[in-house]
């Protein structure tokens, strides 16, 4: 069968069960420790931060948890989302290979983000909490908090990285219409932001910064949670109805990725396509290279060490074992905001720590080439995230060429760029540049990430 362009499926086919990766894998990733202590970390030091539903998603040891009825009802505002096949790029390609891509832009927000906000969301209003805070780099996670709070009447307060701020007006905008109150971060709204201000005015700014900020509003009050759109495990849990949609969507046209690509900050996005696929893998019944693809400029993987270190900046979370630049670590300003984090998930460290995945940086003047490429075959703007594995697709598929091989590629397009265009004006114009992290940087900030005996 290959007279398909896009593969759909029909609501009947929603996943409704998501799939936790933990009790498959060969060996346990490391647990999370007490920031004071130092010790394993239980539910209860978790619980001023998240509800206990959420905590014990994070902890889980079942490989499948169901999707509340009422979280399934949102997502069919969306979901399924499409699976195409980007023939016309094949085409100007020149390539044998096939690339298949699962679009993730069609939610509210534009995003795959929605896919885990909505289940936080809506936890956090089964035990009551009234109000919810955040950070947000691009503004693709700030929109989908914000769009989630107002299904549930929950109050939304938006921490976005400062260099995201100036630079994307309209994703507070988009905010700001769901109910969202939004800050520039650093901000002068908290204490640890009014300090990096005074130090210096014009701050760019860092996820683990507006980490922070918001988890330091969280605290004060008992009515108010914390949300995160990436990183941890209940997160990215939360996004494999990706994958699981995929591999449906794959086994309806009779293809098998041979190489699975995914753009990678936090891990989200990545783990919520590839995780169903390395369960497969681990079954033996595919054999898909797994990749992931992240910034030059923010390289946690190929260039970080696999340490003990916070999430934010301040240090006030538990210490995750990742793959990480140092939480003090501040990126250059590059367009792709989202994935402007110091470290990466736990979860998707482990998997590259032991073998499971691989990992490639790609600067942003190729991501954008690329995506250029993509939209004037495809048709669609790619937000500054997924142009990483678009240009990773792009590499894989001219080395096809070279070789003469079939290979199946699949990547998640997991949002689109309508409001980020400022960066293709940036790109157009030829004022982009690329961004290399130099090793004194790196050392600079790895001497502030804690050592243990």
């Amino acid at each position: 069968m290959d007279n398909y362009t896009k593969v759909l499926l029909d609501e009947s086919e929603i996943p409704t069960q998501w799939y936790n990766v933990v009790p498959d894998l060969p060996t346990p990733p490391p647990p999370p420790l007490h920031p004071g202590t130092r010790e394993p970390i239980g539910p209860d030091d978790l619980a001023p931060l998240f509800p206990m539903a959420l905590i014990m998603q994070e902890v889980s040891e079942e490989s499948y948890i169901d999707i509340p009825g009422e979280v399934l009802d949102v997502y069919r505002l969306w979901r399924p989302s499409p699976l195409f096949r980007a023939r016309r790029l094949e085409a100007a390609l020149d390539t044998p290979a096939k690339i298949f891509y699962k679009y993730e832009g069609v939610s509210p927000a534009g995003s795959h983000k929605p896919n885990t906000s909505v289940p936080q969301a809506y936890y956090n209003h089964q035990e009551g909490i009234t109000k919810l805070t955040t950070e947000t780099g691009a503004g693709q996670w700030g929109s989908a908090l914000a769009f989630a709070c107002a299904q549930y009447g929950i109050e939304c307060e938006v921490w976005q990285v400062a260099a995201s701020y100036e630079v994307k007006p309209h994703r507070k905008t988009m905010m700001e219409i769901w109910g969202a109150s939004v800050h520039s971060s650093p901000s002068d709204v908290t204490e640890f932001g009014r300090s990096l201000l005074a130090d210096d005015p014009q701050h760019p700014g860092s996820l683990g910064i507006a980490i922070s900020e918001a988890v330091s509003m969280a605290v004060e009050d008992p009515t108010t949670r914390y949300a995160l759109g990436s990183v941890l495990n209940h997160v990215l849990l939360h996004q494999t109805v990706i994958g699981e949609e995929a591999l449906l969507q794959l086994a309806k046209v009779g293809e098998t990725p041979d190489v699975l690509v995914g753009c990678t900050g936090g891990g989200s996005n990545f783990g919520g396509l590839s995780f169903p696929f390395l369960r497969e893998k681990l079954k033996g019944k595919m054999n898909p290279t797994i990749r992931c693809v992240e910034p030059a400029a923010c390289p946690s993987l190929t260039k970080g060490e696999y340490r003990y270190d916070f999430g934010d900046t301040a240090g006030m979370t538990p210490l995750v074992k990742m793959h990480t630049l140092g939480h003090s670590f501040i990126p250059d300003p590059i367009h792709a905001g989202g994935l402007r984090y110091h470290g990466m998930a736990p979860l998707v460290s482990h998997l590259y720590e032991t073998g499971l995945v691989e990992a490639e940086s790609i600067g942003q003047t190729e991501c954008f080439t690329a995506a250029l490429e993509f939209a004037r075959t495809e048709g669609i703007v790619p937000a500054p995230e997924p142009t990483h594995a678009i240009a990773a697709a792009v590499r894989e598929a001219l080395r096809c060429k070279e070789s003469g091989e079939e290979k199946v590629i699949l990547t998640a397009l997991c949002g689109h760029g309508h409001l980020d265009l400022a960066a293709y004006e940036n790109f157009l114009s030829g004022e982009m540049v690329d961004h290399e992290l130099s090793q004194a940087s790196l050392d600079t900030a790895m001497a502030a990430v804690p050592v243990f005996d």
